[in-house]
């Protein structure tokens, strides 16, 4: 029996392979190990030359980017061209190449993927169209809006006719009435770029100006204007009869009118109901709204609409409240725009020829097309703004902004091309005009709206300055004012540079510069008092006085960095709400309410190279006497669950010394070690080891106890100068505060005599006796004797001066020490030991010193950080890297303290 069976399954098994020919085998496991060509294409297993078309295409994009992104060009123009090299243009005129990475097996599955990133990204456009922008501005939007769509529609209307004529005969199109081509052309010239023009506009710094504010409000209307304009011509090149194209506009108007009153309103319960408003979408939220994107594709599609129709509909009927929409992009903008968008641009190059450009009426067109699409945008835009009360030049600039195409035009000539209504050669004309008229936009407008020229328009619309710039008005402070800051020097108007991390220390200098409080009466409840009359104009005596002493004004101004991402081009676009809702600056304003301090704030989103440029104006729009920036620690703790405003070491470097160098007011940079809060660089607890073995999670933190001694010393080293100057003026500013004591050491050094005038500074190499991250810094900048011994008399008066003229109240906590010294470095060293920590209790010491460089000091000191040395100057650095256990305040004067 068991013989028979085996003899049956060998019989079996020779027939199957003797049936089986060698073709037909499985394919090796093995893969490449067994030869495998992973370039084939497999329709079983695509995913292998996918991710080699994927890879291509994402390097290929992101290198040539990098020299666009210096010429200020968006992304789009990158992944364009990337992918007209790619195709029959350039690279597929190499035998082999269209084979082997770009075979037309495979287009399918990389078009499948790159449409469902074009869904997605439609989506996010609907996202960043904020309805209120339009109907805030509705009128000049209405108009600008118009304008800039109905010239260049109908300019395109007239060459639509030499285009559907000269060119009807090209492979690749279906028979279409000349109206449909029409509608097609008008809609594809009239429309603009709203994402690009968001991100040029926030990149130029444009979106809080007259030219922004206009732009942004008619680009909304331009934006669903143009879609529906291109569903309607969608919806009748899909249906041969016209009964049947209306059908499907009704179909689609009714299901705008559904998910707006009854989907919408459903969904905004279950935003409410799972906190997702609040805090950012669940990841059950996030299900249904991708759910709601891919039904409304779904439908739309369906119904002979195409499917980013509908992506764009659910992203318009998504809130802006709370964040919400900015908290939603940033879940999914990365993977668009990182393998998506790439893709789907790329697959754009590769339908795009060149080389069917090849005669003289082709080129014509393209021209035509060119200017059509310029002289429409730009014309009709300049008169409609200018009808509304803008000057010529800020007219030009909105007309040049309205030209952009960038990738939504892309995206409308891509569904012209798959909907047959343009041929290979029309699409390629097309594409070209696309990409001129995007490059053009940002050189066109710095050249007609210049940041000079912004800033002078700004003053002449305020009244001060004529049209030819001559001031009209007297500078913003008072004369009253200015003697004022003349006879004390205090700061009076305080700019802070606001870091989550930094919190603790400024609220403490805040603190002390506001001064005392004031003594408040204990209160009554009213129904326990007795209501006695108060004669007119006279105050009672339950409401607290009004302190007669200015109070400090004080500006937090929080830097936010502007990437490339769409949702921080929507933090930018919706700076007033953001602002509003940013919890830094809400702690900073609640805060210096409570201590007697005038308190505004903002938040500024900025490219990180514009960050000092940001400050500086910020600055001289405040008339700040004070910018007070905080050192950011490369160990200091990031921020959970917030945006990041923290900068690395090199960008730091670059930060403040340009603030340094730029500024026209006085700047403090805080190097904070514990001085109101903890300090940056403090060790994380470590697991303590009983015979229990305690866990991490039953590790628990004590309870810190309240600073029982809430006093402060301040040690400040004078060696003279006008750095030094204003600190000592600071120092005794702080002073005024009853927790403060204060030791001014002057360090008096001999005056060499010499004549040089050159600064010379030797910077050796480390030796074996210095540590390895050491550097050898020999300071010996010398200038004439008779300045030296003038500065040097000057800085004496004013030591002696303010010295003699405290205010009995401050004599008690100032003292003022004379030190003779050869090796000042050295003994500012040894004093600042000696002053610095002796009370290990209290709420925090802090160093002052002036950042300049100083003529009379001539002491070879090693520097532990030669970068940190270049920033603080040599003073700081030598305290911060000598272990001294003080917060350091660097303080430079600006320009007006030294001319004064």
């Amino acid at each position: 029996m068991s013989s028979s069976i085996l003899a049956t399954a060998s019989r079996t098994v020779v027939s199957s392979a003797s049936a089986s020919p060698t073709g037909s085998r499985a394919v090796p496991q093995g893969g490449v190990i067994e030869g495998l060509n992973p370039t084939t294409y497999d329709a079983k297993n695509p995913i292998v030359l996918f991710i080699i078309q994927a890879g291509i295409i994402i390097i290929f994009c992101r290198i040539l980017h990098f020299p666009l992104a210096k010429l200020r060009q968006p992304r789009v123009i990158a992944e364009v061209i990337g992918g007209v090299i790619l195709g029959p243009s350039v690279m597929m005129r190499i035998p082999g190449f269209k084979a082997a990475i770009f075979p037309p097996a495979s287009m399918a599955g990389l078009s499948l993927v790159a449409n469902l990133g074009l869904i997605l990204f439609l989506f996010l456009v609907g996202l960043e169209v904020n309805m209120r922008m339009f109907i805030t501005n509705w009128r000049v939007a209405l108009s600008v809006g118009l304008a800039g769509m109905a010239l260049p529609f109908g300019l395109g209307c007239g060459i639509a006719y030499g285009l559907y004529h000269q060119f009807r005969t090209d492979d690749g199109i279906v028979e279409i009435s000349f109206g449909v081509y029409m509608l097609f052309i008008g809609t594809a010239l009239s429309i603009t770029a709203f994402p690009v023009l968001c991100r040029i506009l926030t990149e130029l710094k444009l979106l809080g100006t007259a030219v922004g504010v206009t732009v942004l409000a008619a680009g909304v209307g331009n934006d669903v204007v143009g879609w529906i304009l291109l569903a309607l011509c969608v919806a009748l090149v899909n249906n041969g009869s016209g009964i049947a194209a209306l059908y499907v506009l009704l179909a689609a108007i009714g299901w705008i009118l559904f998910l707006v009153f009854a989907i919408r309103p459903v969904f905004m319960y279950f935003l409410r109901r799972s906190g997702s408003l609040q805090n950012g979408p669940t990841q059950g939220m996030m299900a249904v709204t991708i759910l709601l994107v891919l039904t409304s594709s779904w439908f739309t599609q369906i119904i002979g609409v195409h499917a980013i129709f509908g992506a764009f509909l659910v992203g318009l009927i998504c809130p802006h409240d709370g964040g919400f929409a900015i908290k939603l992009t940033e879940k999914i903008e990365d993977l668009v725009s990182v393998l998506f968008l790439p893709l789907y641009f790329a697959l754009s190059g590769l339908g795009t020829n060149l080389g069917l450009l090849n005669d003289g009426i082709t080129w014509g067109y393209v021209i035509g097309v060119i200017t059509i699409a310029f002289a429409g945008k730009i014309i009709g835009g300049t008169l409609a703004a200018r009808a509304n009360k803008l000057v010529w030049r800020e007219s030009f600039t909105i007309g040049c902004l309205m030209s952009c195409k960038g990738l939504v035009e892309l995206i409308v000539l891509n569904i012209g091309l798959q909907a047959k209504i343009l041929s290979t050669r029309t699409f390629t004309m097309f594409v070209v005009m696309a990409l001129v008229t995007t490059v053009a936009t940002t050189p066109l407008v710095l050249a007609l709206y210049p940041p000079w020229y912004q800033k002078k328009l700004e003053a002449w619309k305020r009244g001060e300055v004529d049209w030819d710039g001559n001031r009209l008005m007297p500078e913003v402070d008072s004369p009253k004012d200015s003697a004022e800051k003349l006879r004390n020097n205090q700061v009076r108007k305080l700019l802070v540079y606001l870091r989550l991390d930094s919190l603790p220390s400024l609220f403490t200098f805040i603190a002390l510069l506001g001064g005392d409080r004031a003594t408040v009466s204990t209160k009554i409840h009213k129904a326990k008092s007795e209501l006695a009359t108060v004669p007119e104009g006279a105050a009672s005596d339950s409401t607290s006085t009004v302190a007669s002493k200015r109070p400090l004004e004080v500006h937090g101004v929080r830097i936010l960095e502007l990437t490339e991402r769409t949702s921080s081009v929507m933090q930018s676009s919706e700076l007033d709400d953001y602002g509003r809702r940013d919890p830094v600056v809400n702690a900073f304003r609640t805060f210096a309410q409570l201590n007697n301090v005038a308190v505004s704030g903002d938040v500024s989103i900025v490219p990180e190279d514009s960050y000092a440029e940001t400050l500086t104006s910020q600055a001289s729009d405040h008339s700040s006497d004070l910018v007070l920036i905080p050192w950011n620690d490369s160990d200091s703790s990031t921020e959970f669950g917030a945006v990041h405003d923290s900068l690395s070491a090199s960008v730091q470097d670059a930060f403040i010394q340009k603030t340094l160098e730029t500024a026209v007011c006085n700047i403090a940079v805080f190097y904070n070690r514990g001085f109101g809060g903890p300090s940056t660089n403090q060790a994380e607890p470590k697991l303590s080891r009983t015979i229990s073995g305690l866990s991490m999670r039953s590790h628990r933190e004590a309870a810190v106890a309240p600073v029982a001694d809430r006093s402060h010393h301040v040690y400040f080293p004078f060696f003279g100068g006008a750095d030094d100057r204003v600190a000592l003026r600071f120092v005794l500013q702080l002073a005024q505060n009853s927790n403060v004591t204060v030791t001014v050491v002057h360090f008096n050094t001999p005056i060499q005599s010499g004549s040089e005038k050159t600064p010379e500074v030797i910077n050796e190499s480390s030796q074996s006796s210095i540590p390895g991250n050491s550097s050898k810094l020999t300071i010996s900048e010398r200038v004439d004797t008779e300045t030296m011994y003038a500065t040097a008399a000057q800085d004496v008066a004013l030591l002696h001066t303010l010295r003699d003229s405290l205010p009995a109240s401050l004599t008690s906590r100032v003292v003022f020490v004379d030190v003779a010294t050869t090796t000042p470095i050295t003994d500012c060293l040894s004093h600042a030991r000696q002053e610095i920590g002796q009370s290990p209790k209290n709420a925090g010491d802090l160093i002052v010193v002036g950042r300049g460089k100083h003529s009379r000091i001539l002491e070879t000191f090693h520097a532990n950080n030669y970068e940190m040395r270049k920033t603080l100057g040599p003073i700081a650095e030598a305290i911060v890297s000598g272990g001294v256990r003080g917060s350091v305040l660097v303080i430079k004067a600006g320009a007006r303290a030294q001319e004064s």
